[in-house]
């Protein structure tokens, strides 16, 4: 086994849920220039997530819309803009003349022979 090779800064660390303010005392060795005052009195370094055990569907079994960054605004947007388009092609095709149709041969036209001369099968 390789030495040396995992951190040894090891401290304790507070980290935050910033959707629901849930908080944790763990240890890790992340690096964070925040801090922040625990149950216990001392001060810990602190580390904001978006999502955790509190906040994550599938931990809370229902279901959250968290919008970090306008992700879910953008979507809609887009999906409204698809759907705007889609119905105007769609009257756009609806408003244009059917093309006409070929008139249908009989069978007189395509073979060149009468009706007549054309044995009937019984």
């Amino acid at each position: 086994m390789k030495k040396d090779i995992h951190p040894k800064e090891y401290r304790h660390v507070v980290f935050q849920d910033t959707s629901s303010d849930f908080k944790i005392l763990t240890k890790s060795t992340a690096a964070t220039n925040e801090t922040i005052k625990w149950e216990d009195g001392n001060e810990y370094p602190l580390i904001k997530i978006h999502v955790s055990s509190a906040s994550h569907p599938f931990f809370t079994g229902e279901e959250k819309i968290m919008d970090i960054e306008g992700r879910v605004d953008k979507f809609k947007a887009r999906a409204e803009a698809a759907k705007k388009a889609r119905e105007a092609k769609q009257a756009k095709v609806s408003k244009a003349k059917p093309a006409k149709k070929a008139p249908v041969k009989t069978a007189e036209e395509i073979t060149g022979t009468p009706k007549e001369a054309t044995p009937e099968v019984e």
